[in-house]
């Protein structure tokens, strides 16, 4: 057994032997230098956060809301195929909006991984864990609460300024479960993280600057495994190694768009001379709220939260034309 210190649900006592066996496989390790921020984190724009963080984070968070062993286990290995720099590799592949070629490519990464031997060997068949709609707790379709949004919202929110750790403790006291899913007790405790997590995008997640790096970053890695100056396995590796390859490159086509990926580059909304014009995921959630012996949604319940939440999708949705300010 160990005792799990973590920033979010403090320390935590983890004993179960299968749990304990993944969070040490080569798999989940991995994790530990994949931020979750991808470039952003990496050049400290933002809190180096890690995937293996928010993994054993979103297993803590679906464990205190009484998931099963097997909820657990999904939690815990619902990002292992993430690759190195995150979701910028979405931007490399054009997933923009979906953001989604983890989820598209875990089938095919975890059968290479130590991952199947270690579930067999504690009687886990590792295909179950591949389809996470099957995990209620874990994952629901947006914009609903679920265990992933909710850990890497409240892992973020204090470095973005958005939230102490009294205020974290406050919330996740009004969590509940009801019918398999995860709501909330309390109206103020809703409106809290519906608003919240909307000031979250906006500071981090589709943060203007961050997509732009973002697009170059992708930009970079692209024309690096087209000259073969990054191969697969790069993106199947960890951060530091391929942004040392990146860095390190005597390519002079690369080197003017890595120049540029510092936390001091700016970009402007720009119609008529665009360097490019990108649109990204948006991030919003409508938290369910307790009412009686029912779940409704926020926005039913509180009409200005509901046009607020829409009026934000609404203006930020599309291409955005981005220039580089040089």
């Amino acid at each position: 057994m160990i005792k799990y210190n973590d920033e979010v649900y403090g320390t935590v006592l983890i004993e179960e032997p299968v749990i304990l066996a993944v969070m040490n496989s080569a798999a989940m390790r991995r994790l530990a230098g994949v931020q979750q921020h991808g470039i952003s984190g990496l050049i400290g724009l933002t809190n180096p956060i890690t995937r293996r963080e928010h993994s054993i984070g979103a297993m803590l968070l679906v464990r205190r809301l009484g998931a099963s062993l097997q909820e657990q286990l999904a939690a815990l290995l619902h990002d292992v195929s993430h690759t190195a720099f995150s979701h910028v590799i979405d931007y490399v592949f054009d997933g923009h909006n979906s953001q989604s070629y983890h989820d598209e490519m875990k089938e095919s990464y975890l059968s290479g991984t130590d991952i199947p031997a270690v579930l067999a060997a504690y009687g886990f068949d590792w295909h179950d864990f591949l389809d996470e709609s099957r995990y209620s707790l874990l994952e629901q379709p947006s914009p609903a609460l679920c265990a992933d949004r909710l850990d890497y919202f409240l892992r973020d929110g204090p470095g973005l300024g958005l939230m102490t750790a009294d205020q974290i403790r406050w919330a996740l006291s009004h969590l509940i479960v009801h019918d398999g899913r995860i709501g909330v007790d309390n109206l103020d405790a809703a409106r809290w993280l519906g608003d919240t997590y909307m000031a979250a995008d906006r500071a981090s997640w589709a943060n203007f600057q961050e997509v732009g790096l973002y697009e170059l970053t992708a930009q970079a890695i692209l024309l690096a495994l087209e000259k073969e100056i990054l191969v697969e396995a790069d993106i199947w590796g960890t951060d530091a190694p391929a942004w040392a390859r990146l860095q390190n490159t005597a390519d002079p086509e690369i080197q003017a768009i890595v120049s540029l990926i510092r936390p001091e580059t700016r970009f402007a909304w720009d119609e008529e001379k665009p360097d490019f014009r990108i649109s990204t995921k948006l991030r919003t959630i409508d938290p369910d709220v307790q009412v009686g012996g029912a779940f409704r949604p926020l926005s039913t319940l509180d009409a200005e939260f509901g046009r607020r939440r829409l009026n934000y999708l609404n203006t930020h949705s599309g291409k955005w034309p981005m220039r580089i300010i040089r």
